[in-house]
């Protein structure tokens, strides 16, 4: 059951259309903000599901770390916010903190290495 949004030229806006199969063609087409006919037919988005091994494989690939640059802090930040969205699970505190820290500028052997405990003098 395909989905299908248009663009309208008058206001601007986004009209979602549902379709019962992917042979049927929508009737009539009218901006459900402003009332026109005047729309165009956009390219949504698509999701692809991967399985988590899939996902473990492209991480693991140095092709898709982009330009990483392991001597910058922000880029190394970026990458491991990457890690965390792929594989869908929250790293803790402690090192979305660290995260964070990184993602300012900071390396991560500016940063205290005192077991786990409460980062102090955070500027």
């Amino acid at each position: 059951m395909p989905i299908y949004e248009y663009g309208c030229k008058d206001c601007r806006r986004k009209t979602t259309v549902f379709l019962r199969s992917f042979s049927a063609e929508p009737k009539s087409l009218v901006c459900d903000s402003c009332g026109s006919g005047n729309l165009v037919r956009l390219f949504s988005r698509v999701a692809i599901v991967k399985s988590e091994e899939a996902r473990l494989e492209e991480l693991a690939d140095p092709s898709s770390w982009g330009d990483l640059d392991q001597n910058d802090p922000k880029s190394m930040a970026k990458l491991m916010r990457k890690m965390q969205d792929q594989m869908g699970e929250d790293a803790g505190p402690e090192m979305n903190e660290a995260i964070e820290r990184m993602e300012q500028g900071e390396m991560p052997e500016d940063l205290p290495d005192d077991g786990g405990a409460e980062w102090d003098g955070y500027e």
